[in-house]
């Protein structure tokens, strides 16, 4: 029994790219194209089947322990992406500046699907989210290299508008103007939040 629900919205791929050392920089260089093998895009720095543990998961796990790579991608809305400019001040946000992989649009509310949605090319390569990607200060010095003064600006305009993390389930290649369709899990919303709120969750 199928257990993930093909919807009718799709996106549409604006802007790829790669970071190609995050020793060296965190921006990432545009691409016309990508290539998703199962570690990830092709050239990307995040790329692995595994990687040491961040921040992000340090209450389950001890920082640097390796784990599962479902950070291989960065992947944002371009209508979120405006909404950010806008809160900064800017006419434009460049997602270079950001490390992003990959903006899409036309799929609305993107930061907040649900995890383990699909993101499906026309050619069968395929995403999947892990979960929403929380902003923080470490574009603002790319940013600021390029607007200066605006750099400190960007982690609350992107406050549930980060887009989400992501990893390679099917490989194939990406390309700008491309077509992608959303793939939700078919099941009900959690109901347990009640008992967990009650234990401090």
């Amino acid at each position: 029994m199928p257990v993930l629900k093909p919807t009718d919205i799709y996106g549409r791929v604006e802007w790829l790219g790669v970071v190609p050392s995050r020793e060296a920089a965190l921006a990432s260089a545009p691409r016309e194209t990508l290539a998703l093998g199962f570690a990830g895009p092709e050239g990307e720095d995040h790329g692995g089947l595994t990687r040491p543990s961040c921040g992000r998961v340090q209450s389950q796990y001890a920082f640097g322990t390796e784990i599962r790579n479902a950070r291989q991608l960065s992947v944002v809305s371009q209508e979120e992406l405006a909404e950010i400019a806008t809160e900064m001040g800017l006419d434009h946000f460049d997602p270079a500046w950001a490390g992003i992989t990959l903006v899409l649009s036309g799929i609305p509310d993107f930061t907040h699907l649900p995890p383990s949605s699909r993101l499906q090319a026309e050619d069968g390569a395929t995403i999947v989210v892990d979960m929403e990607n929380r902003p923080c200060h470490l574009p603002a010095a790319e940013i600021d290299a390029a607007q200066p003064g605006f750099g400190p600006r960007f982690k609350a305009a992107a406050k549930g508008r980060r887009g989400v993390t992501a990893w390679v389930e099917a490989e194939g290649v990406l390309r700008l103007g491309q077509s992608v369709r959303l793939h939700v899990p078919d099941q009900r919303a959690w109901r347990g939040n009640g008992a967990a709120a009650a234990v401090g969750v």
